[in-house]
């Protein structure tokens, strides 16, 4: 496998792979290069094609350097093939790294000989110097270099004891770094995360208990009162109550029964049922969203990016600086002390961990977000557009009139063969008339040809010889032309004042009519107030439906902009157009026709309750239906943003006052090492606080 060697320190190496690195490989690698000679420890980062890889001694280095050289894509499918399904990331024990390091350095100290101490000191140099020359024959003027400039600035005024001490101390702040970053990645990825070691499995009609991550495809587990879900899979038989809070963030439970979806990381509160397993562990629907989280930093947002490479570019400041020191004190300590503190590592391990925060936090309410950029913009829109249907409204619409426009049509004859027509769709509509029929006892029989759905528009069929249509105003007057007397119009207009029409047509003729009533949920109008006081200064609604029924819900919803009658052409066409203009627009919608709008914005969302193409393009999925998740991610996004600005001006300040107290003499190049990398950690810890 292609590989470059990222950072180095003795006795550490990092990695970056060329080839994709997905969580599967990660774990295979670290499973087949813990297995190798001299290799004490090994920690992998998918996200960012990486892997950490603690060594023995130079001959390890060496050995595991020319083992990585033949490793192949064909080794790492075989060790995948033999590695265990990991559920979370383990830990590794950072206590045994500190002890070990301060151990070994207080016994060298305490007990060595000068001379040793110096023999010693010249060799553990020799793994930072490997590393700032690796950065140089790339053309890269980095930490490595910074440090390994410093430390030699040591042994140049023949001080090895200081070279020994600043070493230890870079050596203790990279392991409390990695331990702080790891840490916080298994708890805020741990807390999203409830699945049990064991599961009950059915085997031959007795329940067995086995480990989780021994489940396959097809097994049947049993859960009952008190037991975590530790499975995706369908229920076969039972009924149970089952909370899904770590998945929708809705603390009621709901109900599952036979032909029932459930998923792990869920729990079952009430009742008993068996499960047929549809996913192995390690490709659960919780697991995707721990991916999620894993691999925000894939997409990082602008200004984390941006402060990323402005640290970057601090680091020939600080030579510039440390040069300007020399040549002005002539003194080697104060020069050391200009090198010995860095902005990057602070700055990079802040950002990620907020990131990191943010993205657990909002994955455990309920609210999938596909990458840290997203938070940004979010934070930074000025317009939301909604869609109406299944976004403002229940997405439940009922049949509240039926109107029969000609003579030989009745009322139940208009709504049986709607009925007949709309139950081979899924659409909220569709089901509000089919269940419309059910409940005044209306059967039909299947008279009808084949039967043709026009996306956003309607569905046109053919019954008893004669072309027969049942949709939107648009499809049906416009797309077949069909004309509506002067009177039949009015008694429309009158009769079904503020309802959404569904017209029914047969060979060209406007045979009746549907009012459909679709009601606003609940929580919506406060959602809207929210949103306004929270900065954003545009909120609109664009629907398909006509001019009356989108008057009304806009103003029961307190939107006083929206759009009638739009194609999901026209949606995506608006929304484009207010992107073009300049405007951070946020689009929120559940449909297949809100598709291409959710993908024109900068920011698409996606309710959970609506369609998978949706989701699918969208860059945010609330689990939940309710409005109150997007103030919720809104503000979320501000916490965010506000947070790194924080710690960046954090991060400036203390780095700045260190440097400057380093180069007037108040403090040694130790301590400045010692209190950088101290900061460095604490301002690590804030950022993974709860936002």
């Amino acid at each position: 496998m292609r590989y470059v060697i990222e950072h180095e320190v003795p006795g550490r190496l990092r990695l970056t792979f060329a080839d994709h690195l997905d969580a599967s490989d990660a774990l295979a690698l670290e499973t087949s290069l813990s297995s190798w000679t001299g290799v004490e420890r090994v920690r992998s980062y998918p996200r960012i094609r990486s892997v950490a890889i603690w060594y023995r001694d130079a001959l390890a280095r060496t050995a595991l350097l020319d083992r990585l050289n033949e490793l192949s894509r064909v080794q790492l499918d075989a060790a995948r093939a033999q590695a265990p399904t990991a559920l979370a990331p383990a830990v590794p024990s950072a206590a045994r790294s500190i002890i070990r390091l301060v151990g070994n350095h207080l016994i060298r100290r305490w007990l060595l000989p000068p001379a040793l101490r110096a023999v010693w000191a010249g060799l553990h140099y020799l793994g930072f110097l490997r590393a700032g020359l690796t950065s140089l024959m790339r053309h890269r003027l980095d930490v490595p270099v910074l440090d390994a400039t410093a430390i030699g600035l040591s042994f140049v005024k023949r001080d090895p004891k200081t070279a020994a001490s600043t070493m230890f101390l870079l050596d203790l702040g990279e392991v409390l770094e990695d331990a702080t970053r790891e840490r916080s990645e298994h708890e805020l990825i741990r807390s999203l995360m409830a699945i049990p070691q064991n599961a009950r499995r059915l085997e031959d009609g007795e329940e067995v208990t086995v480990p989780a991550q021994s489940l396959r495809a097809g097994d049947l587990v049993v859960a009952r009162d008190g037991m975590p879900v530790c499975v995706d899979g369908v229920v076969v038989r039972g009924a149970a109550m089952v909370n899904q809070a770590a998945l929708t963030g809705e603390p009621l439970a709901v109900e599952r029964m036979a032909g029932d979806d459930v998923f792990a990381g869920t729990a079952v509160e009430e009742g008993e049922i068996v499960i047929r397993v549809g996913a192995e562990p390690a490709s659960t629907k919780l697991r995707s969203i721990v991916n999620l989280v894993e691999a925000s930093e894939q997409l990082k947002s602008e200004i984390q990016t941006r402060r990323e490479h402005l640290a970057d570019r601090f680091v020939p400041w600080n030579f510039l600086l440390a040069g300007l020191v020399a040549a002005t004190t002539k003194s080697l300590a104060k020069t050391s002390a200009a090198l010995m503190v860095d902005y990057s590592c602070a700055l990079r391990l802040t950002s990620s961990i907020s990131v990191l925060a943010a993205m657990s936090q909002s994955a455990h309410e309920g609210m999938a977000v596909k990458g840290a950029k997203h938070f940004e913009a979010i934070a930074a829109a000025d317009t939301i557009v909604f869609d109406k249907t299944g976004t403002l409204t229940e997405a439940t619409p009922r049949v509240a009139r039926v109107l029969a426009l000609v003579p030989d049509w009745t009322e139940d004859e208009v709504l049986r063969t709607s009925a007949c027509l709309e139950e081979h769709f899924p659409h909220p509509v569709a089901r509000a008339v089919v269940a419309a029929a059910a409940a005044r006892g209306l059967e039909h029989r299947e008279r009808h040809a084949e039967v043709a759905y026009i996306v956003a528009h309607g569905i046109a069929s053919a019954l008893d010889g004669k072309r027969i249509v049942i949709g939107s105003r648009h499809f049906v007057m416009e797309d077949e032309h069909v004309e509506v007397a002067p009177e039949a119009e009015a008694r429309i207009d009158g009769d079904l004042e503020g309802l959404s029409p569904l017209y029914l047509a047969q060979d060209g003729k406007l045979v009746g009519v549907l009012g459909i009533e679709d009601p606003l949920k609940a929580g919506v109008p406060e959602a809207i107030a929210a949103l306004r006081s929270q900065g954003i200064g545009h909120i609109i609604m664009l629907t398909g439906d006509n001019e009356r029924t989108a008057a009304r819900i806009a103003a029961e919803a307190g939107i006083t902009e929206y759009r009638a009658d739009l194609l999901p052409e026209d949606k995506h066409a608006y929304v484009e157009a207010l992107v073009a203009r300049g405007q951070r627009v946020v689009m929120v919608g559940d449909g297949v026709n809100d598709a291409p709008a959710l993908s024109a914005a900068d920011v698409g969302i996606a309710m959970g309750t609506g369609t998978a193409i949706a989701q699918e393009v969208a860059d945010v999925t609330l689990a939940a239906g309710g409005l109150d998740a997007i103030v919720r991610l809104h503000a979320l996004s501000r916490s965010l943003m506000g947070r790194l600005d924080r710690s960046f001006t954090a991060v400036m300040g203390i780095n700045s006052a260190l440097l400057a107290a380093g180069i007037v003499g108040i403090i040694r190049p130790q301590t400045s090492a010692l209190l950088h990398n101290g900061t460095t950690i604490a301002l690590a810890a804030e950022s993974a606080r709860r936002l």
